[in-house]
């Protein structure tokens, strides 16, 4: 795993990117919480998403916000700086690698929102995974239609993001046109997924690649919508 930096508007942001092996390897950008309230790369959650894709295979860069750990700049925590620093860091991730056409992006609470914003503003990446979306505090319905397939992954015991806010989003999802999002609902998991990080990289490992691998449907499909037992990992 590299250190990397790369230029923003706010100065420069730093990163840890691992290289695939694979030249062709598929591409991903994974975004932490909100940096006002304490979020950053290293964030237990957002790293176990970064494993599971380093896991999968794929090229993964995570990186902090303008104004975390050593990146320039003032923590905005407003949305609009952390979009551009996504961008931004997701021009330097395609740069990295000019071999594949695979992209995708994730994202960790306040993370996932600012991923879905990305997602709409980039047709060439193929799919997200986003981790607790906190669609009871922030507007996802600039998502219509979605225009990638993907994986929403939600805490029954979360009590910051709201369970039934976030299989909402998950069903209005699933009812566009060509995409495919599964919806995994974890029962015993919290906000930070105390004890629940083993589970969460199980599900993605076990749902990416089975996304990936699909075809774009033709017609209206509901979301699928499973609870992952506590003993299946």
């Amino acid at each position: 795993m590299e250190k990397v930096f790369f230029n923003s508007t706010a100065g420069r942001l730093e990163g840890r990117f691992h290289r695939s092996e694979n030249p062709r390897a598929p591409l991903v950008l994974v975004l932490h919480p909100n940096p006002a309230q304490g979020g950053t790369m290293n964030n237990r959650v957002t790293y176990a998403i970064f494993q599971a894709f380093v896991d999968m295979g794929f090229s993964v860069l995570r990186f902090n916000f303008r104004g975390v750990g050593n990146s320039q700049g003032e923590i905005d925590g407003t949305g609009v700086g952390e979009l551009a620093d996504a961008i931004v860091a997701l021009d330097w991730l395609q740069s990295m690698d000019t071999e594949t056409n695979v992209c995708w992006i994730a994202g960790y609470s306040f993370g996932a929102w600012i991923a879905a914003q990305v997602l709409m503003r980039r047709p060439e990446i193929s799919g997200f995974v986003f981790v607790s979306p906190p669609s009871n505090l922030y507007q996802f319905d600039f998502l219509s239609p979605c225009p990638s397939s993907g994986l929403i992954v939600q805490g029954g015991k979360d009590t910051i993001v709201s369970e039934p806010s976030v299989a909402m989003l998950a069903e209005q999802l699933g009812n566009h046109r060509f995409v495919h999002v599964e919806y995994k609902m974890l029962p015993n998991a919290d906000h930070l997924y105390t004890n629940q990080l083993k589970e969460l990289h199980g599900v993605i490992t076990q749902m990416v690649p089975d996304i990936k691998s699909r075809r774009p449907k033709k017609t209206l499909k509901k979301v699928k919508r499973q609870v992952i037992p506590n003993d299946d990992y």
